[in-house]
C-alpha cells in the first residue's frame, strides 16, 4: 500500500493489504476493504466504504457528491460490497438526504463508463454493461443485466434476474424475470438462458412464463390480470415476487409489445 505517488489522507481507513496504484486519490471518511485493488488516477471522495477483493479501474471517481442542486453537504455514503469491479471511468454518487447513501451489492460487474447517481440501491450479482447510465434514486434487483447504453429514468424499479437490452430507454418499472427491449420498452420475454444458468428448473421457468402469458399476451389490464394470476396460480415464491413487483410499481411497469403491422 505504500505507494509514494498515491495521496492517501490520514483520515481514510485502508487495510493492510490493499494495493494503491500510482497517482489515485482517497480522500478523508473512506473505508476500503482487505484485498482490494485501487487502480492508478481512481479518486476514492468522502464517504465511501469500499468492501473486500474489488478491483476499481483507471479513471474511475467513487462517492462524488451528488450531481442535485438541493444537496447541501449532507455527510452520505456511497457503499460497495465486496468482490465487485469497477471498470475505467465509471462515475458513482453519494447519496442524498432521500436515501443518505448509494449501494452497489457484492459480485457486481460494472464495465467502463457507467454512471450511477444518488440514491440508487443495486442488488448482487449485477452486470451492467459499457455505458449503462442510472438516475437518481433507482432500484435494482439481484442478478439484473443491462446491456450496453441502456439508460434508467430516476424512481424506476427492475426486478430481479431482469435483462434489459442494449440502448434501451427504460422510463417504467421492469418486472423480476423478464427481458426488456425495443422502443417503447416492451416485455419480450423472460429470461430463460439467465434463470437456467442460476438453476431455475424447466417447471419453474414455465410457471414464470404462464404468468406472465397472462399479464402481457391475454389482453387484460394490469388488475384484471394479477387478480386472475392469484385466483387461477399457485401461489409460489416467484408468483407472490412477482405479484408484489407490480403491486408495488410507483411508475407503473413497461407494456407488452404490439406489432404496428
Amino acid at each position: 500500500m505504500n505507494q509514494p505517488l498515491a495521496y492517501v489522507h490520514p483520515g481514510a481507513k485502508i487495510a493492510k493489504n490493499v494495493v494503491i496504484e500510482p497517482f489515485a486519490t482517497i480522500h478523508n471518511n473512506v473505508v476500503i476493504g482487505e484485498g482490494t485493488w485501487i487502480g492508478s488516477n481512481v479518486s476514492i471522495m468522502e464517504g465511501a466504504r469500499i468492501g473486500k477483493n474489488c478491483s476499481i479501474f483507471p479513471g474511475a471517481v467513487i462517492s462524488a457528491v451528488p450531481q442535485d442542486k438541493k444537496f447541501n453537504d449532507e455527510d452520505t455514503l456511497t457503499v460497495i460490497g465486496d468482490n465487485t469491479t469497477i471498470r475505467e471511468c465509471v462515475t458513482i454518487n453519494r447519496g442524498t438526504t432521500d436515501r443518505m447513501k448509494t449501494v452497489i451489492g457484492n459480485n457486481c460487474w460494472i464495465m467502463a463508463y457507467c454512471h450511477i447517481a444518488h440514491d440508487c440501491i443495486v442488488g448482487d450479482n449485477c452486470i451492467f454493461s459499457n455505458n449503462s447510465t442510472l438516475a437518481g434514486h433507482i432500484n435494482v434487483g439481484d442478478h439484473v443485466i443491462l446491456a450496453g447504453m441502456a439508460a434508467i429514468q430516476q424512481f424506476c424499479s427492475i426486478g430481479n434476474h431482469a435483462f434489459v437490452t442494449g440502448g434501451s430507454l427504460v422510463r417504467k418499472d421492469v418486472p423480476p424475470f423478464v427481458k426488456a427491449g425495443r422502443e417503447p420498452l416492451s416485455y419480450v420475454g423472460i429470461n430463460s438462458i439467465g434463470l437456467r444458468r442460476r438453476g431455475f428448473t424447466t417447471e419453474k421457468i414455465r410457471e414464470i412464463q404462464d404468468i406472465y402469458r397472462i399479464l402481457y399476451q391475454k389482453n387484460y389490464n394490469n388488475s384484471q390480470a394479477v387478480a386472475i394470476i392469484e385466483a387461477e396460480m399457485q401461489a409460489t415464491a416467484e408468483r407472490d415476487e412477482i405479484l408484489e413487483f407490480i403491486k408495488n410499481s410507483q411508475r407503473g411497469i413497461m407494456k407488452g409489445y404490439f406489432s404496428s403491422n
